[in-house]
């Protein structure tokens, strides 16, 4: 196929660019249906006459619908989208991409999904449906998932769907509540999640920073050690990586222990430690929950974390501690290569 583009290129030059647009197109509209031109016309930065045209051809081939809430995908349009996504990952380069970043952070497998979420928030859904098609494949009954919270993983519950392969598991939090917007809490992600896919959940009330011995105290109750105990080994975990000052802003660190972290060249955050540039651990909170340290053979670890910004944070992270699969997107990826290389 690569080798007919090709010959199509030299014929007509313009190909690859329609090719890529068209494709946008439709995977936008998959992930926001039912949504309207307006909506696409300014999140894809497409005029509304070239879209206009592009609904038009879309209509004609019958890859979508037309709806009174907005225009949603046919299963041709579906069935198209999943039979070209490997292509379009060689013929964009992000084949290539993933290649590299599993070979330079160490890392297992590499899903690089186009666009750049720090500008194009859709495009956190499309790295959720790379991760729910990952659960969908590796889950199995009794299976219990560990799942972390921020704004990356808020978006997942959006890509679920009952299947027979989550029906039986259980979702779990990773950590306790945090002092940040209840809607980015695990708690609540895990139970979204759970209820998105008709599966089972468990969730974590207790407060996720503690004082020395309200922490003793309550990891005592007999309840919360069966609780921790299952969230402690999971089939899977899946969590994001978060810049460091900015994780610690939202949790409503004090300025003292901003300027801490300043000085420590903490650049990366996840499960409540902080690492600096070369990967290691500067600073470390005590939480209720997931610990690094819990993490080990037999579990699947998930990293999903996009943007150019991010790109720092994922190098110091996978550093630390190479996941078993990282999803991110094309700003991220192309940021961290050009950090890593020679």
């Amino acid at each position: 196929m690569l080798d007919l583009l090709e010959w199509q290129k030299k014929l007509q030059p313009d190909i690859m660019e329609n090719l890529n647009r068209r494709f946008d197109i439709l995977r936008f509209i998959r992930v926001s249906a039912p949504v309207g031109r307006r909506t696409i016309s300014a999140s894809l930065q497409i005029s509304e006459r070239v879209l206009r045209n592009e609904v038009e051809l879309f209509k004609e081939q019958n890859l979508l619908e037309v709806k009174s809430g907005g225009m949603d995908l046919t299963e041709e349009g579906r069935m198209l989208l999943d039979q070209l996504g490997p292509s379009m990952q060689n013929i964009s380069g992000r084949s290539q991409l993933e290649a590299d970043l599993q070979q330079s952070l160490h890392i297992s497998r590499v899903i690089v999904t186009s666009g750049d979420s720090d500008g194009q928030p859709w495009v956190k859904k499309e790295m959720s449906r790379a991760c729910v098609s990952e659960m969908i494949q590796t889950l199995r009954t009794d299976d219990v998932v560990a799942v972390a919270g921020g704004t990356t993983l808020a978006t997942l519950a959006e890509s679920v769907s009952p299947h027979p392969n989550l029906q039986h598991v259980t979702f779990v939090p990773a950590r306790g509540g945090l002092g940040e917007n209840v809607d980015l809490q695990s708690n609540t992600i895990c139970a979204a999640l759970a209820r998105s896919a008709n599966a089972q959940y468990r969730l974590l009330h207790v407060p996720d920073q503690l004082s020395d011995l309200a922490y003793e105290s309550l990891t005592q109750e007999p309840g919360i050690q069966e609780l921790l105990n299952l969230i402690r080994s999971p089939r899977m975990v899946i969590h994001s990586v978060g810049d460091a000052h900015t994780m610690a802003t939202r949790r409503n660190a004090d300025e003292k222990k901003l300027e801490r972290l300043k000085t420590c060249n903490a650049v990366a955050e996840s499960f409540g430690y902080y690492f600096d540039g070369n990967g290691n651990v500067v600073q470390k909170e005590k939480t209720v929950g997931l610990q690094l340290d819990d993490l080990g053979e037999g579990q699947k670890v998930i990293t999903m974390a996009g943007g150019a910004s991010k790109a720092e944070a994922i190098i110091a992270y996978m550093t630390y501690r190479p996941s078993d699969l990282l999803i991110t997107d094309e700003g991220a990826a192309e940021a961290i290569k050009a950090s890593i290389q020679p």
